[in-house]
């Protein structure tokens, strides 16, 4: 099992958001990929992904988690200074 949180904050564009993804066995011997994403402090939407292989779904894990990164979401999420 796998897993990978990053966040997504522009204060001046009052964005807040974040994607998770998660690589787990179920109960066929098949492996789910599933991601989870939205404004932070909300539920947001999820979708599941269903693969053969362990290598299948860390594979498409990696590829999504390096998308995600081009695009601004962070794995260490930076901490927002309460007063400035």
């Amino acid at each position: 099992m796998s897993q990978s949180y990053l966040e997504k904050r522009i204060p001046a564009q009052n964005l807040a958001r974040y994607y998770r993804l998660e690589a787990t066995p179920n109960l066929f011997g098949e492996w789910s990929l599933i991601r989870a994403w939205g404004r932070i402090g909300t539920n947001g939407q999820s979708r599941i992904a269903w693969f053969a292989t362990e290598a299948e779904a860390m594979a498409a894990l990696t590829a999504i988690e390096a998308a995600k990164r081009r695009r601004g979401y962070w794995k260490e999420p930076v901490q927002l200074a309460l007063f400035v």
